[in-house]
């Protein structure tokens, strides 16, 4: 007799296991364990063969049949619906191993060796946050321009424009990628040229006003935050490096009798040889130095988490602190800003040589000898220009000697 549910719940497990029949085939294997497995025995090409349904009551018996059935259609055309279940998995695997996400993987890394670590993880954040979700399951010979243009329009419509277009950039290389490895034939992106709106502006929010420079160093020292990130603030004007080697910096880099800091720039390529930057330290950048070396000295970061000492101060918690002070790290300040401030007012103010600031900016200064990246050019004149800086600095902070900067510069 067929199968009810009622039947099935009451079957018990014996010491063996064993079959109860349904109909067409259908039977379910009891286990000595109580497991209840559908099963369906067909023959094919006059061999006997078994399929799996799963397990009940997972599948229920209304289930159970229907892939009975299912498999009956299969067998009436002249198909095996256990070769037919084989290709199906095997065309599934092969659909997920050609989606956007898994070649867009691929893709970075194959590049990720060619990026410094930083700008790799951005990279990566960027298509798991706004990309992968919509388009990572999609075989990616199957995409179209709408489907990504779609995708890009959702980054571009919370504001993040210039995110957007980074994104647009990332899914060309992964496109790219994808027809070099013979998975794809079309890519999408150029078709996009033009749709996506222009972020308004490329450079970081920076004060260049001598008088406003005064009123954020103020603003610093009453800052009521931690005393770590207090220091990096502090410090930020002083050494005006990239905000990523600041909150990096470990003290095994720092010689306080000899007041430098020795790094490896962040912005040297993999590719290229790694370029260590000396940054002369002014008395009052060491004076802060010390003081916060009674707190943080005993470990490797100058700037440690807030959770973890053995990881470095959180990317955004300089521009945090800015904006509880009320400053808008979009339009007034931002922590790369203090590198423009310290650019524009050295050559504005005090006519320092635009090669010797770059040099401290560890920017790639041509050089007629061929030595573009020598961080030892100037070393001299760019321990005076620090120390010149902080001195500045200090006046601007109590309101003397300031020089109103106009036009461009300003």
């Amino acid at each position: 007799m067929p199968l009810t549910d009622t039947a099935i719940r009451k079957l018990k497990p014996a010491e063996k296991q064993f079959k109860v029949a349904d109909a067409k085939g259908l039977h379910l294997l009891v286990s000595p364990s109580g497991g209840k497995l559908w099963r369906l025995k067909y023959r094919f090409d006059g061999k006997e063969k078994l399929l799996s349904f799963g397990t009940y009551p997972d599948v229920p018996l209304i289930r159970a049949r229907e892939k009975r059935d299912e498999a009956r259609r299969l067998l009436a055309d002249g198909v095996d619906p256990g070769e037919h279940r084989k290709v199906q998995k095997a065309a599934k695997v092969a659909l997920s191993a050609n989606s956007f996400e898994a070649i867009g993987r691929e893709w970075f890394t194959k590049m990720k060796p060619e990026w410094v670590d930083s700008h790799a993880d951005k990279i990566m954040a960027r298509l798991e946050r706004d990309v992968f979700p919509w388009l990572g399951k999609r075989p990616i010979a199957e995409l179209t321009a709408v489907e990504v243009l779609t995708t890009l329009k959702r980054i571009s419509d919370r504001g993040a424009k210039d995110t957007a277009k980074r994104a647009q950039q990332d899914c060309g290389g992964v496109f790219r990628y994808a027809i070099q490895t013979g998975r794809a034939s079309y890519n999408p992106i150029p078709d996009l040229r033009g749709a996506l709106p222009t972020a308004i502006g490329g450079n970081f929010a920076a004060i260049t006003d001598p008088v406003k420079v005064g009123e954020l160093l103020r603003a610093i020292d009453g800052f009521n935050g931690t005393f770590i990130v207090k220091c990096a603030l502090r410090l930020s004007p002083f050494l005006f490096v990239r905000p990523g080697e600041l909150r990096q910096a470990k003290w095994a880099d720092f010689d306080l009798d000899k007041a430098e800091w020795k790094f490896l720039v962040s912005k040297t390529k993999k590719t290229e040889e790694p370029k260590i930057h000396l940054v002369p330290l002014a008395s009052q950048a060491v004076v802060i130095l010390r003081e916060l070396h009674a707190l943080t000295g005993h470990g490797e970061f100058v700037f440690p988490g807030a959770r973890s000492n053995g990881r470095a101060m959180s990317e955004a918690a300089v521009n945090a602190a800015l904006r509880r002070m009320g400053y808008d790290t979009k339009t007034e300040i931002t922590g790369h800003g203090f590198r423009a401030m310290a650019r524009t007012i050295l050559h504005e103010v005090h006519g320092i040589s635009p090669e010797v600031i770059e040099h401290q900016l560890a920017h790639k200064v041509p050089d007629a000898l061929g030595s573009a990246y020598n961080r030892t050019k100037f070393l001299p004149a760019r321990k005076a220009m620090m120390q010149l800086w902080a001195d500045y600095l200090d006046k601007l902070k109590v309101g003397a000697d300031v020089i109103s900067l106009h036009g461009d510069a300003a």
